[in-house]
């Protein structure tokens, strides 16, 4: 069994009932796999590049990945977080040293690293356009840093900000945690949350990186069950 460790923050973390209806993109992944392939979702709550690695996350994945796994690492959301020190990183530095200590940990161990540049927020300006890009300077060096060190990336910020301008802003509430009060019963009050998603966006944006997987081909490819069809993305 191949396994997909994945490192992130709550848009990736695997959820229970406690946070329900809010659901992470790993928590939902395995539906899009092949036979043989496996999750297993470190993504945490609130966590940047720094503060995952600062707390050992890190390094129980290094203690279990091994050869031919894989590393998905998708942050930003978080080390954008300029007033808070346990999580900021600078984009063209810090961030990219960060993720290039990932890179080294899944190669170390014959495991293939896969970066994941983080999800757009629901930030409309009008029904089908979103405010400028948030998280443009992580992006950026997400994307240096892939083809500085040859590694694999999704794009999934483009990816979803094509598909949100695309569904506008009220069809869009359905994917993240934005509701009226009364719609849950574990989550009484309303919530205008547009940064942590629900089951729809999960799943919404989980078909986004399966897709951008099987468009880098070879041994991502294989990584997608080959019954799926994307053409609606």
């Amino acid at each position: 069994m191949n396994r997909i460790f994945w490192a992130g923050d709550s848009t990736v973390q695997t959820n229970n009932y406690a946070t329900y209806p809010q659901t992470g993109i790993g928590q939902v992944f395995s539906m899009f796999l092949a036979e043989g392939y496996s999750v297993e979702n470190h993504g945490k709550n609130g966590r940047s590049t720094k503060s995952f690695m600062d707390e050992g996350r890190l390094k129980a994945i290094e203690e279990r990945i091994g050869k031919d796994d894989f590393l998905f690492v998708q942050f930003g959301h978080n080390d954008e977080k300029v007033n808070d020190p346990a999580r900021y990183t600078e984009p063209f530095s810090s961030f990219m040293d960060n993720l290039e200590t990932f890179i080294n940990v899944a190669r170390t161990k014959g495991a293939y690293p896969v970066l994941i540049t983080p999800l757009e927020r629901r930030n409309f300006q009008e029904e089908h356009l979103l405010t400028p890009g948030n998280h443009a300077d992580y992006v950026a060096a997400m994307k240096q840093t892939a083809e500085k060190h040859n590694v694999a990336l999704v794009d999934l910020y483009s990816m979803s900000r094509d598909a949100l301008e695309k569904a506008g802003e009220v069809k869009s509430r359905r994917w993240y945690m934005f509701f009226d009060e009364g719609e849950y019963s574990t989550h009484p009050q309303e919530s205008r949350d547009n940064t942590h998603l629900r089951y729809d966006g999960a799943v919404a944006f989980g078909a986004m990186v399966a897709k951008g997987l099987r468009e880098l081909g070879g041994i991502y490819k294989e990584i997608i069950d080959v019954g799926i069809d994307f053409k609606v993305l």
